[in-house]
């Protein structure tokens, strides 16, 4: 099914209910309150380094960490709205994930991989299965909820500048460079896409659970998948592009990466693994001698069929604000 019509699914159920709590509370006064929360977990992303159809993969070799915060309004006991900040990483490297030839031989040989530390601003609504009472001190002990919404995302792909003595000028704790300034994809060029947009959107949605620990406390669990607006938080979307083109060395050595020798990441060597992918029938061969057949320009460096998306998860702790200030008394 397709994500879009089971976030509208979600929000038109989020949407009746409201209309329906809003009769109910007519008849049974809520007290609204508010939270706050505090979180951390783990992130993983899906796209062209790690793609939909090894789920497994996907989750586990790109999986690293997000920490996030909320304010949430409880407006009735099964309704909340819910807004939120979370900071995360998420990474893949063709060396890596394609290791061994599985479950891509021609990702190896691609040799691509970036890290994007992100920063999401969102907005959702929250259905909680199981209802408060009519004040915040008579939470419901155990409510399993879900969550559905927007949210304004801003990335900023880096890699790895080669092991070269062209870029040996670069220290070592600053060999992650941008990429989106070296449009490896020929972005800016006559005849070429417009630079990508470093801001795009996402749609968040999932499920969690919450404990109730005290009259100020609740402790959490919460996973959810976000599918972004952007093809490019990998930094790869489309076609190789003329090396002629490109703005300078940096950028055509980022752009393909195919001939590098040892992975700047895990710094394993590619040869044998290379060599057995592209000339099976000739052990011997140099595989970085001249450039490869399959990976070259106009030849697919990524797929524009489907955008990135990412799988977070996290536990969580909630602090229940005071509803009312209590005055000290006048002496």
């Amino acid at each position: 099914m397709n994500y879009k019509i089971i976030v509208g699914i979600v929000l038109f159920t989020l949407f009746v209910t409201l209309q329906s709590e809003a009769q109910r509370r007519r008849r049974t006064p809520f007290e609204q309150y508010s939270t706050v929360s505090f979180g951390a977990g783990t992130s993983s992303y899906a796209g062209d380094l790690a793609p939909y159809r090894s789920p497994v993969n996907t989750l586990f070799k790109t999986m690293r960490w997000n920490i996030n915060a909320a304010y949430t309004k409880h407006y009735t006991p099964h309704l909340a709205a819910r807004f939120g900040f979370t900071w995360a990483q998420i990474f893949s490297d063709d060396e890596y994930y394609n290791r061994g030839g599985l479950p891509s031989s021609s990702g190896y040989v691609r040799n691509l991989h970036f890290r994007n530390n992100l920063k999401e601003f969102s907005l959702v609504g929250i259905y909680k299965f199981w209802g408060d009472g009519r004040s915040p001190n008579r939470r419901a002990k155990f409510t399993p909820y879900i969550f559905a919404g927007i949210a304004l995302l801003a990335h900023n792909p880096k890699a790895m500048v080669p092991d070269s003595t062209s870029f040996d000028r670069y220290p070592k704790n600053k060999r992650w460079v941008a990429l989106q300034p070296l449009g490896t994809e020929g972005q800016g060029q006559p005849g070429y896409a417009k630079p990508y947009s470093l801001v795009t959107y996402s749609i968040p949605f999932g499920l969690g659970f919450t404990w109730k620990i005290n009259d100020q406390w609740n402790v959490g669990v919460e996973g959810g998948f976000r599918f972004t607006g952007s093809d490019y938080l990998d930094d790869i979307s489309t076609f190789y592009p003329n090396p002629d083109i490109l703005k300078n060395d940096m950028a055509r050595a980022m752009s393909n990466r195919t001939l590098e020798q040892i992975s700047a990441r895990t710094k394993n060597d590619r040869t044998a693994t290379v060599s057995r992918i592209v000339y099976p029938n000739e052990p011997n061969r140099d595989p970085f001698a001249t450039p490869l057949d399959g990976w070259q320009q106009g030849d697919y460096r990524g797929n524009a069929a489907r955008k990135d998306a990412m799988i977070l998860s996290s536990i969580t702790v909630t602090y229940v604000l005071p509803t009312k200030i209590k005055c000290p008394p006048i002496r």
